[in-house]
């Protein structure tokens, strides 16, 4: 079973402790075993695909630092892009893809059935393989040279902060830092310990408390009341945000206490003026693979207008295929290239786009209207399969009689979830560790407090995995 949450209080302070204890051409290893032990205690034979993959990719990266001409580097290029994407629709999409053509079958009466195969989904495939694969794209495109010491480019591809959900990094920046001889700091130490509380907090007190009373009403929304559906719809949002932010600055302040500056992968995502923005401030790693590496290679908009259109809406349908293999998310996908293109031209043609003041009414009015269309949009994502979303919007606008069950929120959970959301309000084009270092001692200390009190006392009862572990 993969760490949880406190699993990975106990096991990050040992892992600090000897990185600093060992000279520095030691560490190297030190982070290498630590991150395969990290994957392992997921599943253990699973940590060869790892293996499997990084070899490949540091033979395909070597033989075309070795090739001047692009087409003597193709071929290794195409191997790289082979195996990795081969083991990621084999573990991930197979079951999807022979489903749906077996259902094809069924519909013109053919008795032929494409066989499934009963594989447990390597928890964060998804994650590692974007990783690598962007370092044999850039080698094969002359960005980056061929890394040379195997044992830094299988740190590169496993570096366990960020190893099972993100941020996705880039080579020319992890692996610099991964090389860098870092002394300890008082600096490192506390940003990253405040950025670790407070991803403990969101997730333990905030993400964790919600899921259980999202779960509920996603299990038989027919049995809840049309305000009780839109009321979790929208708590949704804050889990899945709380969720998935709170794995993001734990990963960056853990490898912070080390001297290692990953990306930030979220920037208050919700108060963000449309689609466009909420997406370079939504899983920033994610959205900023796609543009360098489908959305640019594609002619991004330097096209014609019609082929900028079918652009945007492949970068939006792949982005949800990459999230699971379920038509919902490719729905998902497709909706936010929906919005997007109609929030465009509605700017377009009528010259709504201005730049309000941070906090003043025009922006306010704008992120509530992107929070409601992200928060309907995430029913597909949330929701097993197209029926259970439909069910839901069904429910959501005709179920307005009062029936038995009722969705009963702690009002301690109201209280939490305010505070988080105006801690995202206050943190605005900020980053956690940075705003609370700017207060006094005295009140650096309060909050510190005051968040260690919520995670011991209001913690969710049920310890609920990281949500995007399953991508």
């Amino acid at each position: 079973m993969l760490f949880n949450t406190i699993d990975f209080v106990f096991f990050l302070p040992i892992v600090i402790i000897l990185y600093y204890a060992l000279p520095h051409k030691y560490r190297w290893v030190l982070l290498l075993i630590a991150s395969y032990y990290f994957y392992m205690c997921w599943k253990v034979e699973y940590i060869f695909l790892i293996i499997f993959s990084t070899l490949i990719d540091y033979f395909s990266g070597i033989q075309m630092g070795k090739k001047k001409d692009k087409k003597k580097r193709l071929p290794y290029l195409i191997l790289s892009l082979l195996t990795n994407l081969g083991l990621l629709f084999t573990f991930k999409y197979f079951n999807f893809f022979s489903d749906s053509i077996n259902f094809a079958f069924q519909k013109i009466n053919l008795a032929y059935q494409i066989p499934l195969i009963n594989v447990l989904l390597p928890v964060g495939i998804s994650f590692y393989t974007f990783q690598t694969l962007s370092y044999s794209i850039d080698v094969y495109l002359g960005k980056q040279k061929a890394e040379k010491h195997l044992g830094y480019f299988a740190l590169y591809v496993s570096f366990f902060p960020q190893l099972v959900a993100g941020p996705i990094e880039r080579f020319s920046r992890l692996t610099p830092q991964l090389k860098a001889k870092h002394q300890f700091t008082y600096n490192n130490l506390a940003n990253g310990l405040r950025l670790i509380l407070y991803g403990l907090f969101i997730k333990m007190v905030i993400a964790d408390n919600l899921s259980g009373l999202v779960d509920q009403v996603y299990k038989s929304p027919e049995t809840y009341n049309s305000i009780d559906i839109i009321t979790a719809v929208f708590l949704y949002s804050f889990q899945i945000y709380s969720d998935f932010y709170g794995y993001s600055i734990i990963a960056i302040g853990s490898a912070l206490i080390m001297g290692i500056k990953i990306m930030d992968n979220f920037q208050t995502p919700y108060l963000s003026k449309n689609i466009a923005e909420f997406w370079q401030r939504w899983h920033i790693s994610l959205s900023t693979w796609f543009r360098d590496y489908l959305y640019y290679p594609m002619g991004g908009n330097r096209v014609e207008y019609a082929r900028w259109i079918f652009n945007i809406f492949v970068v939006f349908i792949v982005s949800g295929i990459w999230h699971g293999a379920n038509w919902t998310f490719i729905i998902w996908g497709a909706l936010y290239g929906v919005v997007y293109l109609a929030e465009k031209i509605t700017n377009d043609t009528f010259g709504l786009q201005k730049s309000y003041p941070a906090y003043s009414f025009g922006h306010l009015f704008l992120a509530l209207k992107t929070f409601i269309f992200v928060s309907l949009i995430w029913i597909f994502f949330r929701s097993q399969s197209f029926m259970e979303a439909i069910d839901i919007f069904k429910y959501m606008g005709s179920n307005f009689h009062i029936n038995i069950d009722h969705l009963v929120i702690p009002k301690v959970t109201w209280i939490m979830l305010s505070i988080f959301i105006l801690s995202d309000i206050l943190l605005y084009n900020k980053r956690f560790d940075s705003w609370i270092g700017s207060f006094p001692f005295p009140i650096r200390w309060v909050i510190y407090s005051l968040l260690i009190f919520f995670i011991l006392i209001f913690s969710g009862v049920e310890n609920f995995p990281f949500i995007y572990f399953q991508f």
